[in-house]
């Protein structure tokens, strides 16, 4: 690079980073990650362990991005100061490490600029994931579990933790459905990018003929509502039904009725919760659930209002899938909706989604 190109770069560098600073609101920030401290030394602050959980994970996202940004702000600075030496004395070596460092800027810059996308209501809560094979028998029920496979990976790269809250197996091998609470800052925030349809193409091991068989799973992405959300759940408006228990969980669970069906009459809205040895705690969870699929269900009727609004028409169902996952003719993972594709179907398979994740969010302001 020439030392123009380096200032060039520094330039859009700092307006970067000036554009990031307003975004922030650095100083409300900062007071609010005070609050927070303050509440964490409060005596009885353990007394609600889920409300002190939710205190903790806001202070540390908080954190984490206004010291990011600092990090980011003092790299900048250095190697400003190390482009103003070069340009009174020039060194090859000094330039070319300026050169790599810069490059590394620029890497982190884009990567922080998304964890700035992540400002929706709710998108730092916790994530609610669900799993649902299409037609298809066995094979769509493989699919169904390998995917299953893929969102833990990536979570586990994430430092997320993730707890199944539902679990139906397959008959033969896979899944025929599965619910999974993904926990972590921004967990939404990124999964929301994963909600829709996604197709598989690949020869069938389950298929003795060896033919080409084509495989759907529907995923459904909701934010973990907790009780100082107000979503409007009327008493009246439910039907809940307890069962006993068909997955792990030792053998109390197994022998009572702890599991819970909880049914939302005027929607029609079904959840079930079945991983606690307790009735109420899955009665509890599973109302968080009802309050989020409740949630999702009002975003998507805003969604549709605004499509009919702007004269668009947008597909629901089997034909509109975000991603296909093509193991056969030819190795692809290609995003339908942003174009973004990928030859490596293995390491995607391995969790490695946030090419796909960031492309989507990005598209979303652009």
């Amino acid at each position: 690079m020439e030392l123009a190109e380096i200032r060039n770069a520094l330039e859009k560098t700092a307006e970067l980073l000036a554009d990031f600073r307003g975004s922030l609101d650095l100083e409300n920030k900062e007071a609010r990650i005070a609050e927070l401290d303050e509440r964490m030394l409060e005596p009885g602050f353990w007394d609600d362990q889920q409300a002190a959980q939710q205190i903790i994970s806001e202070a540390n996202g908080l954190k984490d991005l206004v010291n990011e940004f600092h990090e980011l702000n003092e790299t900048y600075e250095n190697l400003d100061l190390t482009f103003q030496l070069l340009k009174e004395e020039f060194d090859a070596d000094l330039q070319q490490e300026l050169e790599t460092e810069l490059a590394e800027l620029t890497s982190k810059l884009n990567d922080f600029e998304l964890q700035l996308l992540l400002s929706e209501p709710y998108d730092k809560n916790n994530a609610i994931l669900e799993l649902h094979p299409g037609a298809g028998g066995t094979e769509s029920q493989d699919w169904g579990s390998m995917l299953l496979r893929m969102y833990t990976r990536w979570a586990e790269k994430k430092g997320f933790k993730v707890e199944t809250l539902d679990y139906l197996p397959g008959d033969e091998a896979g899944i025929k459905s599965v619910t999974l609470l993904i926990k972590g800052h921004n967990a939404y925030g990124y999964l929301k990018a994963e909600k829709g349809v996604h197709r598989l193409v690949r020869i069938s091991p389950f298929d003795s003929s060896g033919r080409r068989h084509t495989s759907f799973v529907s995923c459904e992405v909701m934010p973990e509502f907790t009780d100082d959300i107000q979503i409007d759940v009327r008493q009246e408006d439910l039907k809940i039904d307890t069962y006993r228990s068909s997955g792990a969980g030792g053998q109390h669970v197994n022998t009572t009725d702890s599991a819970v069906r909880i049914t939302h009459i005027p929607t029609g809205t079904v959840v079930t919760c079945q991983n606690e040895r307790s009735q109420i705690k899955n009665r509890e969870k599973a109302m968080n659930m009802l309050k989020a699929k409740l949630y999702q269900l009002k975003i998507e009727e805003q969604e549709q209002e605004l499509a009919e609004i702007r004269g668009e028409q947008k597909e629901i169902g089997w034909g509109s899938q975000i991603r296909s996952y093509v193991f056969h003719p030819y190795s692809m993972v290609k995003d339908h909706r942003t174009n973004t594709e990928v030859g490596n179907v293995q390491s995607v398979m391995d969790g490695e989604i946030d090419l796909f994740i960031n492309a989507y969010l990005r598209s979303r302001i652009n």
